[in-house]
């Protein structure tokens, strides 16, 4: 881009990782001979309908009926859970809300979701990710989505920066119009660029006849850049700082560039002034209007600029006066160049910027323009528009997706040529969306695992974790999905994840419990609900209430198994005497077997023994300083198996 602001071509190069999964799908039966298999949701249940309350308790209940879809159950029991707890983690407010509207509750579901928002507004476990790496797959996933042509307006000489306004496109040029006092900028050896104008063809889309604008907006130097208000009767442009026959200089004595509007009256264009926040000493250049023209974006190396210009805005008051320029802030702009700002109706704002990784020189990207002003999801167009040189002053109409962009690519007719495009598919920002499956109890891999991507409640993509555990999945920026993870012998698990609003990856592990528990002859059953302890008051027998909860889960499976028998044991630490801690552990078991009798279990079945301190697990004897935690894996019940 040969003009007034000169641009230097970078060429950035990244190094890039593929990655590739192993889906491939494996199935069969298992056989199980001489184990027992507890249902430990179906246990749940029974405990839950006898009174017992528990969060783990309702949330296991809940899942179980919303992951299949029976939402009925899952409204009952996540009911049950907020009314125990009125602030359970973020994805239960959402399947509790999903559970309602499915059963037409849609007032309470309503509520629900609006307690999620309000409480968990800035909820996200994925966070932007530094996509360097990866910005060449960006760009190819961007690309295909054009078809472009010659504007039909280009000259041997530089063309750019368009505007389409009633039926007609304006653009700059330093074409030769025949005029032999024509004056050519010494840092090109082009002619200065002036504002010129082509009728469009309301059939072809195609440009007209040129003609230069005859009007004070053109001077003896450089004009670029116009924008018009939808009424026609004000244009914004670029100008070098030159008014009434005179330069203004900077304290270098050089001549910068400044923003300049002018009214219409009587059919000619007057009042051509800079406007009232630029100076004689830093630039400012390419504005364009907001859809309901209250605010004026532009590019500026003014004060306060990060880089080597920023994108800016300023607001337009109602009697025509300007606010205080402010700088979108890092969320856009970088140490480069940022310039050629567009805003479209749809919020988004498209730039050209070497700050970002791109294909080299400038590149046009697009963000998205939030309620609070800041500037999210930045994407790259891809190489359609962009190429390794200068891509810049691109406008679309967002209805049509027809719009022309400015490049000094090769092939042109001159040093920058304008193009036109249909855009045939709209861009969508992507992410990786990946993960490890793992067993939560002792961390190992879970090949083979069903995972199902979800976007409110409708299935997007499914696949199984390849040998490493690994699962991944193409997910839209932004967007918020819940991820499902089923394997047999293991409890279904969801989890909600928002994907960020930039290109790249999102991490997403997670970890199974298993549901199934598969108990033979001389396993220990309470691993099955991690029971490690049956709590009795201190220096006492008596089984505490919260200890009925893990008796009560006991008591069920023997009622489910009526062959199986146990052996009851109960240990203590080393902190008192030997004949005291074996007495208090045989107590206690006595108690708990009585417990289980008096409850409807044959006394067959059991038999239990207190062993005190005699079989620690640990260093933790008499005579050895432990910390509480130590003694603590001391302390332990076990249930074990002796027949089934």
């Amino acid at each position: 881009m040969k003009n007034y602001i000169l641009f230097a071509l970078t060429i950035i190069c990244f190094s890039f990782d593929s990655y590739a999964q192993d889906s491939k799908l494996k199935s069969g039966d298992k056989k199980y001979d001489g184990y027992a298999y507890i249902d430990a949701i179906k246990t749940y249940e029974r405990v839950a309908d006898k009174g017992y309350k528990s969060e783990d308790l309702f949330k296991r209940l809940g899942n179980s009926y919303y992951f299949n879809s029976e939402f009925e159950g899952a409204a009952k029991w996540y009911g049950e859970l907020f009314a125990l707890n009125a602030s359970p983690e973020a994805e239960y407010y959402y399947r509790y809300a999903q559970s309602l509207k499915a059963e037409g509750q849609v007032d309470k579901a309503t509520k629900i979701m609006n307690e999620f928002s309000a409480r968990y507004k800035n909820d996200s476990r994925a966070g932007r990710y530094n996509d360097d790496a990866h910005y060449l797959d960006e760009i190819r996933a961007n690309s295909g989505r054009y078809k472009i042509e010659d504007a039909g307006i280009n000259s041997k000489y530089s063309d750019y920066g368009s505007f389409v306004y009633d039926s007609k496109i304006y653009f700059a040029s330093a074409r030769d119009t025949g005029n032999f006092s024509q004056r050519k900028h010494k840092w090109t050896g082009e002619y200065f660029t002036n504002i010129y104008s082509a009728d469009l063809d309301d059939q072809s889309g195609g440009a007209l006849k040129v003609n230069k604008i005859k009007s004070e907006i053109n001077s003896r130097f450089h004009e670029s850049s116009p924008v018009f208000t939808k009424d026609g009767k004000t244009v914004y442009f670029t100008r070098n700082n030159y008014a009434n026959g005179k330069k203004g200089k900077d304290a270098g004595k050089i001549t910068l560039v400044r923003i300049y509007q002018a009214r219409l009256e009587n059919g000619k264009w007057i009042k051509v002034t800079a406007l009232p926040f630029t100076s004689d000493n830093y630039s400012t250049a390419h504005p364009s209007l907001s859809p309901d023209e209250k605010t004026l974006y532009f590019a500026s190396d003014m004060p306060g600029t990060f880089g080597q210009s920023d994108i800016y805005k300023v607001s337009i008051n109602g009697n025509g006066s300007f606010g205080t320029p402010i700088n979108l802030g890092k969320g856009i702009n970088t140490e480069g160049k940022e310039t050629f700002p567009y805003i479209t109706s749809e919020n988004e704002i498209y730039f050209a910027s070497d700050g970002y990784p791109g294909l080299g020189g400038l590149d046009v990207f697009v963000g998205q323009i939030e309620d609070n002003g800041t500037i999210s999801g930045i994407r790259n167009l891809g190489n359609d528009i962009n190429s390794p040189k200068d891509d810049f002053a691109y406008i679309i109409d967002p209805v049509s997706r027809k719009g022309y962009f400015s490049s000094n690519k090769d092939g042109g007719q001159g040093s920058d040529d304008i193009y036109k495009f249909l855009e045939t598919r709209r861009l969508k920002c992507l992410q990786e969306l990946y993960g490890a499956i793992t067993d939560s109890e002792n961390g190992a891999v879970l090949p083979e695992t069903k995972v199902t991507l979800y976007e409110n409640q409708k299935i997007i993509n499914s696949t199984v974790s390849n040998t490493s555990g690994q699962y991944s999945f193409s997910a839209e920026c932004g967007k918020t999905y819940n991820v499902r993870a089923e394997k047999p012998d293991y409890a279904t698990k969801e989890l909600n994840i928002t994907i960020g609003k930039a290109a790249g990856k999102t991490n997403l592990p997670i970890a199974l419990d298993k549901s199934l528990c598969k108990v033979a002859v001389g396993d220990d059953l309470g691993k099955c609900f991690g029971i490690k302890m049956i709590y009795f008051d201190l220096d006492k027998s008596d089984i505490r209430s919260d200890a009925l909860f893990d008796l009560e889960k006991i008591l069920d499976v023997l009622n489910q198994h009526p062959t199986m028998k146990l052996d009851i044991r109960s240990h203590t630490d080393s902190r008192a005497t030997g004949s005291y801690n074996y007495s208090l552990s045989d107590r206690r078991v006595k108690s708990t077997i009585n417990w289980l009798i008096k409850n409807g279990v044959d006394k067959n079945r059991l038999t239990g023994k207190g062993y005190g301190e005699t079989q620690l697990v640990n260093k933790c004897a008499d005579g050895v300083i432990c910390g509480e935690e130590e003694h603590q894996k001391n302390r332990r019940s076990q249930f074990i198996v002796t027949a089934l």
